[in-house]
């Protein structure tokens, strides 16, 4: 923690990053956080600025479906410091192409809810 950082509840982290609670709570005792979560003498949980950025990147790599498992592995990658450099980016690599593969289904999926609309709104609009 720095000079700067602004110490946290559990309830604005989950406002800021866009979860629940129970989802940052879960992170936790998976293991994907970077550092163990501070606590406040009443034993609250206080998070940092950087324990945010890493819970908004994370929620990015849930969004594109990443497996909690892969998340727990590019988690200790990033524990172990600069020399799993390579192995995170093989990580993110790997996982990229299958973003790229998700998008080019839902947008062939777009495609066909189109198709599926412009023909309804043809017959709709002559009737």
């Amino acid at each position: 923690m720095t000079v700067t950082d602004h110490l946290l509840s559990i309830a604005e982290v989950a406002e800021r990053v866009g979860v629940s609670t129970h989802t940052l709570r879960y992170y936790e005792r998976e293991g994907l956080l970077l550092r163990p979560v501070g606590r406040a003498s009443s034993t609250h949980r206080r998070y940092t600025d950087a324990d945010v950025g890493w819970l908004r990147f994370l929620t990015k790599l849930r969004l594109t479906a990443m497996p909690i498992a892969r998340i727990k592995e590019y988690a200790a990658l990033a524990r172990s410091g600069d020399d799993t450099e390579e192995a995170r980016l093989e990580l993110l690599l790997r996982h990229r192409m299958s973003v790229v593969a998700q998008l080019d289904e839902m947008t062939k999926s777009l495609a066909a809810i189109d198709y599926k609309i412009a023909g309804y709104r043809e017959r709709t609009e002559t009737r």
